[in-house]
Order: structure tokens, then C-alpha cells, then sequence
């Protein structure tokens, strides 16, 4: 059986990297895209578990993305998690609308992120990492 693999959607390379540094301790493998044009063409060639998406980014944002997941039958059942600083009442409502899994705020809290990634993906410690310990 494969690892999960996920993909961080997000136009700050800081993000992606904090993200992909959080799980870094987990058997999963981590993608990332830095817009969402670029993260729809990795969904359709990678099919990942699960997606971390950013709202506000360049080129199309992560509702644009949504949108066009959603109206994809090939990639419409993947699972996303909004992880943004835009937490307008209209961007909530949208995401919602479009059948987002979970919705983390930036600055997001990594053990919460994790435990929030983990009810949807089995996330596993890697072998002789300590750093992973005791976190689902």
C-alpha cells in the first residue's frame, strides 16, 4: 500500500514549505503547487488524498480551483482543506458550498492542522522519528 499523498496548494513558497516540514515526520508524501492552475494539473496527473488549498493566490485562486475540481468527474471526489488567512464570511459560505472537508486559519496551529488532516488520511510516524510521537 502507498503512502497518502497530499498536496499544499499555495502562491508563498514559506507556506508550501512549512507544510510539506509539518508532515515531513509522517509516512506520507507531500506535492506542491504555487498557484491553483498549477494545482488542478498536478490533482488530474497525481490524484492526491487530500489537498491543501489556499484561497488567495495568482493565476486562479482556490476558489476558481474548487470550482473547477468539482465539475471534473475524474477528480470531483478529492478531498480538500481550505488552510488561508481569508476568513470572509462570503469566502466560508463559498467553500462550503464546494464541499471542502475542513477550514484552518492562518497562521494555522500545526498539531491542530495535523489531527484535522488526519480524519480524513491515515497518518503514520515514521519509524524512529520522536518528533512525530503521540500526534495522531
Amino acid at each position: 500500500m502507498n503512502p497518502p499523498l497530499l498536496l499544499t496548494v499555495d502562491d508563498s513558497s514559506l507556506q508550501r514549505r512549512a507544510l510539506a516540514d509539518l508532515f515531513a515526520g509522517y509516512d506520507c508524501r507531500v506535492l506542491q503547487a504555487e498557484n491553483g492552475a498549477e494545482g488542478l494539473a498536478m490533482i488530474r496527473q497525481h490524484h492526491p488524498d487530500l489537498v491543501l488549498l489556499d484561497c488567495d493566490m495568482p493565476v486562479l485562486d482556490g476558489i476558481g480551483l474548487l470550482r473547477a475540481l468539482r465539475a471534473d468527474p475524474a477528480i470531483r471526489g478529492t478531498s480538500v482543506i481550505m488552510v488561508t488567512a481569508n476568513n470572509a464570511a462570503a469566502t466560508l459560505a463559498a467553500v462550503a458550498r464546494l464541499g471542502v472537508r475542513d477550514f484552518v486559519p492562518k497562521p494555522h496551529d500545526g498539531p491542530a492542522l495535523v489531527a484535522k488532516v488526519a480524519r480524513w488520511i491515515r497518518l503514520v510516524p515514521r519509524a524512529g522519528d520522536g518528533q512525530a510521537a503521540g500526534v495522531p
